[in-house]
């Protein structure tokens, strides 16, 4: 499975458009190759550098999507979702992207994709470690795209 994004590279940085320096728009993303028998897909956006790179003491959630359908290929800007999708709870404690506005240095955030086997048995709003321990066992193939950003 791939995942890209026409905004940035994997490895290279996010446009300000989509962190709390621009319009803080969840930005474009795209996917292929979902492997036969996916029942949907998740998506979950953290940054491991949180508060300072140079010493991390957290991870942070940016967003998490469940119920992805299986035949989509990608989310637009700002990530309406398509029907059956929903947001979970991100670290801002909302249900909805919030974009990279790192205190200091330059973070790393890391989208992860799953592909899964079967429907999650997931409250109306997962936060991510209620989305991870519903993926155990029933993951079929992820992807993963990185990009940076440090405030100027």
């Amino acid at each position: 499975m791939q995942l890209n994004s026409p905004a940035f590279a994997d490895g290279a940085t996010i446009p300000a458009e989509y962190t709390c320096q621009g319009k803080d728009l969840a930005p474009p993303l795209s996917w292929s190759d979902v492997p036969p028998g996916t029942h949907a897909l998740v998506l979950v956006v953290d940054d491991p550098d949180a508060p300072d790179p140079a010493a991390p003491k957290m991870t942070w959630v940016h967003e998490v999507v469940v119920g992805l359908p299986p035949q989509s290929t990608g989310l637009p800007p700002g990530h309406a979702l398509p029907p059956g999708a929903r947001f979970g709870l991100n670290d801002w404690k909302r249900p909805a992207w919030g974009g990279p506005c790192p205190p200091i240095g330059r973070h790393r955030y890391f989208f992860k994709l799953f592909a899964v086997d079967a429907a999650l048995a997931l409250p109306p709003q997962p936060t991510k470690p209620e989305v991870l321990a519903a993926l155990h066992g029933h993951i079929l193939a992820q992807a993963q795209l990185v990009g940076t950003y440090q405030k100027q």
